[in-house]
């Protein structure tokens, strides 16, 4: 007597739930800067659009020009034409995630909402 041979079988609940992890981790763990920077015109306060910031150094009180202004990831985005307040010239003093670029120019959001990335095709450009 020969003996059956056993076919084996995938579940589809496990190929499911593999799926699922997988697309989960290419998906959902994304997180927000923990500081975003606007263009400012320091002698004004005044922000202005983020094409005006072409380099990544500090503003000392001296100089002319635009330079990035760091916001907390609670602060509120000043929009464009708006003073930019609670937030520091000094980038090259903070730790963590940093974000030059790319807030809403219209303004009115919190940095952190600004800057969460969600799935594909989210960005978080100009990284320091």
């Amino acid at each position: 007597m020969t003996t059956p041979t056993r076919r084996r079988m995938r579940s589809t609940s496990i190929s499911l739930g593999i799926t699922a992890v997988m697309a989960s981790s290419l998906t959902g763990c994304s997180s927000s800067a923990d500081y975003a920077a606007v263009c400012v015109d320091p002698d004004t306060q005044e922000r202005v659009d983020d094409d005006q910031c072409d380099d990544d150094s500090d503003y000392n009180g001296g100089g002319t020009g635009f330079f990035w202004y760091y916001l907390a990831a609670r602060s509120v985005v000043p929009g464009i034409g708006q003073t930019a307040t609670g937030g520091t010239f000094r980038g090259s003093s903070l730790t963590g995630v940093v974000q030059r670029g790319g807030l809403p120019t219209t303004g009115g959001s919190t940095v952190k909402s600004a800057t969460t990335k969600g799935g594909f095709g989210g960005s978080n450009r100009g990284f320091g």
